[in-house]
């Protein structure tokens, strides 16, 4: 929910992300359901369902909430809510290029709440394909820097795919940028040289970068925060990108 700019990891979204502890649960949960709709509730046999499931363990999310979200999904438990996923691509403040990925189960809900966001906070919705040939589909791999090297995984990664190894910018942990079809290789060669990761998903990845100010900073985040408010977007990813100084900047607001 980053906008892949590397900026998930600073105070600024983690007190974001504190503050919507109740939101983000249902968010992973709906991964969940949908992982296990489509692929089965096996984890072994579904990496999606993997992946999404240790996320959420990861994030704090019950044990019993994501056991019931693999029952419902798999249709188990007879109580299945059937999930569309939806893409919608938009501008922010200074033409930030913005893919809201929503997920949801009422099309014409979801449509009003990013409009609405958009409409508010300075954006604007865009024609299909205006937005999405800058980005490309990535897997992408959050490893915690505690404990483990850049090298280490680095070398872990190399032949399976891994195109970048980069480290966050606070220093806390690394990414691994991958084609999404390599990213079950990536996060398989991680777990068998015994590295934990944080997370593993399929972003839009942005092929050009807009740096931006720390005043156009702010109110790209208060339009990201105002689209991840709606239960039914699960993403945003943005091309804009932040300066060492912007982010010391930024760090210093409330």
């Amino acid at each position: 929910m980053s906008g892949h700019s590397k900026w998930a990891t600073t105070k600024h979204k983690k007190a974001i992300i504190d503050s919507r502890r109740a939101k983000a649960f249902a968010k992973y949960i709906k991964v969940i359901e949908v992982s296990a709709r489509i692929g089965g509730p096996d984890l072994e046999g579904n990496p999606a369902l993997a992946d999404a499931v240790h996320k959420a363990k990861k994030n704090s999310v019950p044990g019993d909430n994501i056991d019931r979200a693999i029952k419902r999904g798999a249709g188990i438990s007879g109580d299945a809510v059937e999930y569309s996923t939806i893409m919608y691509e938009g501008y922010g403040p200074n033409g930030v290029a913005l893919m809201i990925e929503c997920l949801t189960d009422n099309k014409n809900r979801a449509a009003a709440e990013v409009r609405t966001a958009l409409s508010r906070n300075g954006g604007t919705l865009a024609d299909p394909g205006s937005v999405a040939y800058n980005f490309a589909r990535k897997g992408v791999i959050t490893v915690p820097a505690e404990g483990t090297s850049e090298d280490d995984v680095l070398l872990a990664v190399l032949e399976a795919g891994a195109e970048e190894v980069a480290p966050t910018p606070n220093g806390e942990a690394f990414e691994v940028v991958t084609d999404a079809s390599e990213l079950v290789a990536a996060r398989t060669a991680l777990v068998d040289a015994g590295i934990d990761y944080d997370s593993a998903e399929a972003e839009f990845v942005p092929n050009l970068k807009v740096e931006i100010d720390a005043d156009t900073a702010r109110k790209v985040f208060r339009l990201i925060d105002a689209l991840e408010d709606s239960d039914d977007v699960q993403n945003v990813f943005s091309n804009f990108d932040l300066s060492a100084e912007v982010q010391a900047e930024l760090a210093n607001d409330d």
